[in-house]
């Protein structure tokens, strides 16, 4: 079974989704690591993020190993490296290079094949995985996304503003949703579950509950 989890930062879906699949015995997929590690890539060759051969070639070339909570190129563990504020801010090169997208697509399908697979991001139960078994869209509270990216960095030891957190979702959200391939939005079968007012154990309880009904009713 392929369970996906969409939407926006800061919904909660990164975290729900490593705990779903523990849950339920499954892969965890964190394909947002994905991007950030060609943009790893890149950075540490020099390569122009803006020149969209160059990054392709580079997303081509990457010896990738995802474990369910590393991240491994070319044996080196980059798990750290690649949460860094750098790699997040120049990451979004990457996310916009649509021959990269559908390269890591590809990666993402084989990755999944055969397997019992918790996959999260931003275009998987659209564009990945448009037959996964089983689709969620994670939304919050605007505010409450941004309080949650805060506490995330504090915890790292960064101190970032509130407003400025807010501004630089305002731009990301719009730029997800106004990709040309790969734009965020929910697929027509996915179930959407705001979780600007529940915990994440209550997230978690309610995704398990539906995906093992699935489990127990397939085709339903």
């Amino acid at each position: 079974m392929i369970v996906t989890i969409d939407g926006p930062a800061g919904a909660g879906k990164s975290t729900a989704a490593r705990c779903l699949a523990r849950r339920l015995g499954f892969r965890f997929l964190d394909t947002g690591a994905m991007y950030r590690a060609v943009t790893w890539v890149c950075c540490q060759a020099d390569i122009d993020l803006t020149d969209a051969n160059a990054v392709l070639d580079a997303a081509r070339g990457m010896q990738l190993d995802l474990g369910d909570d590393t991240v491994h190129v070319a044996g080196r563990d980059i798990s750290a490296a690649i949460r860094t504020p750098e790699i997040t801010r120049e990451s979004r090169h990457v996310a916009a290079n649509n021959a990269v997208r559908a390269h890591l697509i590809e990666r993402q399908r084989e990755f999944a094949r055969d397997r019992n697979v918790v996959t999260e991001g931003r275009d998987q139960g659209t564009i990945a995985f448009p037959h996964a078994e089983c689709k969620f869209y994670l939304v919050a509270d605007p505010q409450e996304r941004a309080l949650r990216r805060q506490r995330e960095l504090a915890a790292r030891g960064q101190q970032v503003a509130l407003e400025e957190l807010l501004q630089q979702q305002t731009h990301r959200d719009q730029r997800d949703a106004e990709r040309e391939f790969g734009a965020m939005r929910p697929a027509t079968d996915a179930r959407e579950i705001d979780t600007s007012n529940l915990t994440l154990e209550q997230v978690i309880d309610k995704l398990e509950r539906i995906v093992r009904e699935r489990l127990a009713n397939p085709g339903h």
